[in-house]
Parts: structure tokens; sequence; C-alpha cells
């Protein structure tokens, strides 16, 4: 039997209520506890999911809170990977804007970089070479200094890596950053794999070129599929979770794909959407189905 699950710091029964009584679903004995409610749908009822999505999707905008349909096979022993982008996903920042920060140029890497995960420049590559080409000159310190200052993980990071590892799954972190960042996080957190971009590096300056194949939105993809092959899994049983546009190729071949915080286009293309919450709203999914 499938549910129905939402959650917000300021979830109240009167909200789920509502969203029930849009569903034609009944609310007699719903109640939020600990900022979430999870309710069986009957096997006779026959909204498609994509109708109980569309519907529910105005009021979670307009109230705040997120909304899941959980499948009953959606069980955390059903995955064995957890691959998650980085920038604005596992962490709150863009690397690359605040590097350029330090060079004075923040505006208009910036612009590049949402236009870019906004789909607006297809070609992922050459957003990336033209943003780090604006690096050119700055100093390696400044990477430090931005892991120290900047950088800070998304809320429930930590606690959905902790569900990973209690549950067996290994942990991929493939983005379109840089390698000094993504090794940063997976010593932090203790994470199984990363792949991602290197800069190039002469006399302690960034060149503004970047080294080797760019980490575009196929690496992302091919990178998912050769870690599941290094795992003996096919691809349905990873769970993978991002922002942006350059998310998208390798959420599409995953079981459960999760749009945080993500950009219109890619929140109309993926199985879960989280607006509201922290990460840890997806080991609230497994705990609440199990």
């Amino acid at each position: 039997m499938s549910r129905l699950f939402f959650s917000s710091q300021t979830l109240s029964t009167a909200q789920v209520h509502t969203a029930l009584d849009a569903l034609s679903l009944p609310t007699l004995g719903v109640e939020v506890l600990n900022h979430q409610a999870c309710i069986e749908i009957p096997e006779a009822y026959t909204l498609p999911k994509a109708a109980i999505t569309d519907t529910l999707r105005p009021l979670a905008c307009t109230h705040q809170f997120d909304f899941a349909i959980l499948e009953a096979e959606f069980q955390a022993n059903e995955f064995k990977l957890l691959a998650m982008d980085m920038d604005s996903t596992l962490i709150t920042i863009e690397c690359i804007d605040e590097i350029a920060d330090f060079a004075g140029k923040k505006k208009e890497v910036s612009e590049i970089t949402e236009a870019a995960m906004r789909g607006e420049i297809k070609d992922f590559s050459e957003s990336l070479n033209r943003r780090v080409a604006l690096l050119k000159g700055v100093p390696e310190s400044c990477l430090q200094s931005v892991f120290e200052e900047r950088l800070r993980l998304s809320p429930g990071a930590e606690e959905l890596i902790a569900y990973a590892k209690a549950n067996k799954w290994k942990t991929l972190l493939v983005s379109g950053g840089f390698t000094f960042f993504t090794d940063k996080m997976k010593e932090v957190l203790g994470l199984d794999y990363t792949r991602s971009n290197t800069l190039e590096i002469v006399d302690g300056h960034l060149t503004g070129r970047v080294l080797g194949t760019i980490v575009d939105a196929e690496v992302k993809r091919e990178t998912v599929l050769e870690t599941c092959t290094l795992l003996g899994c096919e691809p349905s049983r990873a769970i993978v979770v991002g922002d942006g546009s350059n998310d998208l190729k390798m959420m599409e071949i995953s079981g459960a794909s999760v749009a945080f915080h993500a950009k219109p286009v890619v929140q109309e293309k993926t199985d879960f959407c989280i607006n509201h919450g922290g990460l840890d709203t997806i080991c609230k999914w497994f705990e609440a189905n199990a």
C-alpha cells in the first residue's frame, strides 16, 4: 500500500487536512507529530500519482511543506548507492562563485552559474570553461579560505550520510565542481567515492584552466553507472540527489531521484522534491515507510 508523507518545521494538522481534502482523501484521525504526517492511501483510491503531485504542488508552495508519495517497495534495503551533487546540494554554496568573490568577479561568474543550472546554457563544459577563465591569477590559498570561511553543509547532510552508512549504502559525490572541495568532503564525511574537476594551478595561482575531462551531465551519468557496476548492482538501486540541470542525466537512470531545493526544470523531472526541509527528509521517508 502506498503512503503520502508530509513534512515541514511549520507543518500543521490543518494544512495536512487541506491537502487531503483537495485529494478527496479521509482526514479522520490524521494529525501532525514531530513536524510530519504519514497517511496510507486506500487501495481503492484511483487518482494517478502524477495527478496527486499536480494537486499538491501548489499547496506545498503556498503552505511551505514538502510531500512525497511512497510506494510500498520504497525501502532502505532496496538501495545500494547514494549519489549526490555537491554545490547547492550537499553544501550550501557554489564554490566557484565564492572563489570568484576573492577575485572581485562574483557577479559575472554567478550569472553564468545560474544560467547553466537553469538549463539556459546547454553546454556545461563551455559554461565551466568561461567561469574558470575568469579565475585566472587567483591565489591557490583562496580555495582553503572558501573551505574554512564559507563552505557549510546543507541542513540534514550529516544525518543523511549517517543513515546511508547505517544501511550499508555506498556514497558517491559526483560534482561539476572541484577536487579540492570534494576531497575535503570525502575526508570530513567519510564518503566512499568522489569525482569532480581539477583546477590547474601553477606557481601557487589558478591558471584559468581545467585539467582533463570536464565532469558534465554525461560524465555524471557514466560515473553513477560505473559505480553501480563496481558494486554489482543495477542503477535502479541508486538514489541520486541534485539541484541543477547538470544532474538530470544521472537522475533519470536512478531508482529514486531527489530534487533538493532545485531549479524548476529539475523538479519537473524527478521522483521526489525537497523544497523546505533538509537532506535528512530522505531518511524520514524511509523511516515512515518501513
